[in-house]
């Protein structure tokens, strides 16, 4: 954790506390969909994933079979297959901590480091993420567990949308246009995740009038063609 600044922990505190409001509006739907407060709590530890989570609350709660909530979990998640293999060299080489270190991946630890070009502070701002969101979703869903019979709909709070305004000021320096004291493989490759977002975010776009919740989001990865190309 040397590689830990001031500037990092701030950044990644900021995602922690969103997690922890965001854990507040599961918690309080698993229990108003009549999940006790201690089986939110342990999903939340075990499975760790918050689309996932929502997800599946929302389909028993509509009367779907656990069975098809397990699998649109699975299928909503299966972007950690490539997200494994970006972020393998943070993960260490012994077993116990790979498997640590799986269990925390989620899109906003990927995110900060994937940011990060030295290999040490990719390293500490994966660990520092990924433990710092556990802790906050997993107190958030228990506080809204709590607090759930009371709050009425969260997402009339617009508590829901506190995540992918975290997500997208993570991603937002990765789309600005490249600074001029910048190398040119650092230029191309800025161009380059522009166009990707832009092709994904037209096909998630395309697709969510027609597609159940969650999938256009995978279908856009398909994007990741334009960068292939």
């Amino acid at each position: 954790m040397g590689k830990v600044d001031r500037a990092l922990l701030r950044d990644v505190g900021a995602v922690a506390l969103a997690a922890g409001v965001v854990g507040v509006s599961f918690g309080a739907l698993a229990v108003a969909a009549g999940m006790p407060v201690w089986m939110a709590g342990l999903m939340s530890v075990v499975v760790f994933a918050g689309g996932s989570q929502f997800v599946a609350v929302g389909m028993v709660a509509a009367g779907g079979s656990p069975v098809a909530a397990v699998l649109a979990g699975l299928l909503l998640n299966a972007r950690h297959l490539p997200f494994g293999l970006v972020v393998a060299d943070v993960l260490g080489r012994k077993w116990p901590m790979k498997l640590l270190g799986a269990h925390l991946m989620v899109d906003e630890s990927v995110a900060f480091a994937l940011a990060q070009r030295d290999p040490e502070r990719r390293r500490a701002a994966y660990w520092l993420c990924g433990g710092l969101l556990f802790v906050g979703w997993n107190v958030g869903v228990v506080a809204g567990g709590w607090i759930g019979k009371t709050v009425g709909n969260p997402e009339s709070l617009g508590l829901d949308a506190a995540f992918p305004a975290c997500m997208l000021a993570l991603l937002l320096p990765s789309l600005l246009p490249p600074k001029k004291e910048e190398a040119a493989e650092v230029g191309a490759k800025a161009t380059k995740a522009r166009k990707v977002a832009m092709v994904g975010a037209v096909i998630a776009l395309v697709a969510t009038p027609v597609l159940p919740a969650g999938l256009p989001v995978l279908l856009s990865i398909l994007a990741v063609g334009v960068a292939l190309r």
